[in-house]
C-alpha cells in the first residue's frame, strides 16, 4: 500500500494509476489521515494482463541457437 497526499495525487496521478492498475492500492490522504483508496477496477485489472501464455507449458531445445547447417557457408 502507497500513502500520498492530495497535492501529490494531483501532481503524480497518471503514475498512481499505472500502480493501481497493476494492482498496487493507492491511499490518498489529507496530511497524515486517510480519505480515500484509489484501486483498479477487476475489468481493468484482466485487461492489462500481458502475455497470454498462461498455463502453457513452454520447452525450447538445448540446441535452439545452434547455427544451421544450410547457413554453413554464409558462416565463414
Amino acid at each position: 500500500m502507497t500513502q500520498v497526499t492530495i497535492h501529490e495525487a494531483k501532481t503524480n496521478l497518471s503514475r498512481l494509476i499505472q500502480q493501481a492498475l497493476a494492482g498496487e492500492e493507492i491511499v490518498i490522504a489529507r496530511g497524515k489521515q486517510p480519505l480515500v483508496r484509489l484501486v483498479a477496477l477487476p475489468e481493468a485489472q484482466t485487461a492489462r494482463r500481458i502475455g497470454n501464455a498462461k498455463g502453457v507449458l513452454l520447452y525450447m531445445a538445448d540446441d535452439f541457437d545452434a547455427p544451421l547447417d544450410d547457413f554453413q557457408e554464409y558462416m565463414t
